[in-house]
């Protein structure tokens, strides 16, 4: 099984994934604060490539096409498949498991299944993490209400996804809350 569609080059995939997902994110006027989105993706992936060498070096271009996608799926009305087609089955696999569950709050949408999903998925805590990083500092520079909100998620979020090898974004991820 090929894990990427035969016309990518895996060298390639990056800069596909982010053609994919930034034009997802106009197509559906999606838009972070005052910024097209793809601001907020540009952050999320340039965390992913700050700590890229945390990763084995054949998963990095996975992980960071992922950067690119992680929420063409909640939130470009696309598919798992729409997914798959245009970046591979490995990208669509992450793009899945960082899809919050359906629910009314915060709390309901990343609830324990979430999580599950987030830690069953190889490289899905290590973009979760670079989004959340990117929120965190994004909230912080704005001056925005959501910091607060991460402050009081943070145990929670730490207990679920923190592994030694993610330490040194966890570390960053605390300074950035403080």
């Amino acid at each position: 099984m090929n894990p990427v569609p035969t016309t990518i080059a895996p060298d390639d995939l990056v800069a596909h994934a982010q053609t994919f997902a930034v034009r997802a994110h106009a197509d559906t006027n999606h838009r972070y604060g005052e910024q097209p989105y793809a601001a907020h993706l540009q952050m999320v992936v340039d965390f992913g490539r700050r700590y890229q060498a945390l990763l084995p070096a054949a998963d990095a271009p996975y992980a960071l096409a992922a950067c690119w996608t992680h929420d063409t799926i909640e939130d470009c009305r696309l598919t798992y498949n729409d997914v798959k087609a245009a970046c591979g089955e490995v990208v669509a696999e992450l793009t899945y498991a960082l899809t919050n569950e359906k629910g009314r709050t915060r709390q309901q949408r990343a609830n324990a299944a979430y999580y599950a999903g987030i830690r069953a998925t190889p490289l899905a805590a290590f973009v979760k993490v670079c989004d959340r990083l990117a929120n965190a500092r994004h909230s912080r520079e704005q001056g925005s209400r959501m910091l607060d909100g991460y402050r009081r998620e943070n145990a929670h979020f730490q207990a679920e996804l923190w592994t030694a090898e993610l330490a040194p974004m966890f570390d960053e991820l605390a300074a950035l809350l403080a």
